[in-house]
């Protein structure tokens, strides 16, 4: 279990994360892949990263069961940070982030795959947000970047998933192909971007993060003050004890 990093040729380095069952990430694991994703980036001899998953799909979030067993807000903090780790260690990799995506990719997921360079998505992949049916906010400034702005906002409401065929029309996902070529479509494309000068490709990354319009690591802390509001009132409480009742992993 965990985040594995394996060093490819030319530069490619692949990173599995595998949470079995559903890849709904606890805390420790949250940093573990922020953490592999900081040492793969600054690594002078990593010319591209690839985040993949293992199992099911690509992310089911957060791990609500380890949130649910604590009976104060010690573990909503530490995911807090772990999640904003993560999110930020995606966008701040110095060189290019391809996710490669498939089965479910909610909650977390859309924050990595969000913050990506590039995604690329099995036919079978289906992106959403059910923060609301969580008490829980956050990840709306990543899915922002997947859709358009009032399509956003009608999933982000309420809880609907979208299909990777359906990012592909919005331009968000690069190609969308079938589950099993999905890892030799990423290397494939990794390694095309790997072939280039390494400074330059470093330097095309710094510079269209500098033209972001919007500062994605403030954007996202100021949602999650509003999921730790929500903790606060009792609400989440009840919807993560509703959810865990119900069975998580039939779910997702």
């Amino acid at each position: 279990m965990g985040t594995h990093i394996e060093r490819r040729d030319r530069g490619v380095v692949v990173l599995t994360v595998d949470h079995p069952p559903v890849n709904a990430i606890p805390v420790r694991g949250w940093h573990d892949l922020a953490a592999a994703l900081r040492t793969s980036g600054t690594d002078p001899e990593t010319r591209v990263v690839v985040l993949q998953a293992a199992g099911r799909g690509f992310n089911a979030g957060v791990d609500i069961k380890e949130l649910a067993a604590d009976s104060g807000h010690t573990k909503l903090v530490a995911v807090n940070h772990g999640c904003y780790a993560a999110f930020k260690a995606v966008y701040e990799c110095p060189v290019p982030v391809i996710s490669a995506v498939h089965g479910f990719c909610l909650g977390g997921g859309i924050g990595l795959v969000g913050n990506s360079d590039i995604i690329i998505a099995a036919e079978d992949a289906t992106f959403g947000l059910p923060e609301v049916d969580r008490g829980a906010l956050g990840a709306a400034t990543h899915l922002s970047r997947l859709v358009p702005q009032h399509t956003m906002r009608a999933m982000f409401y309420t809880g609907q998933t979208v299909t990777a065929r359906q990012l592909l029309n919005f331009g968000s996902v690069w190609q969308v192909v079938p589950r099993e070529e999905l890892a030799d479509a990423a290397l494939r494309l990794a390694e095309e971007i790997a072939a280039k000068d390494p400074l330059v490709v470093r330097r095309a990354k710094e510079s269209l993060n500098g033209i972001d319009p919007i500062d994605v690591n403030r954007s996202y802390r100021f949602e999650q003050g509003f999921t730790f509001e929500l903790n606060l009132t009792g609400v989440s409480d009840r919807a993560r004890a509703e959810f865990v009742h119900n069975g998580p992993e039939a779910e997702a």
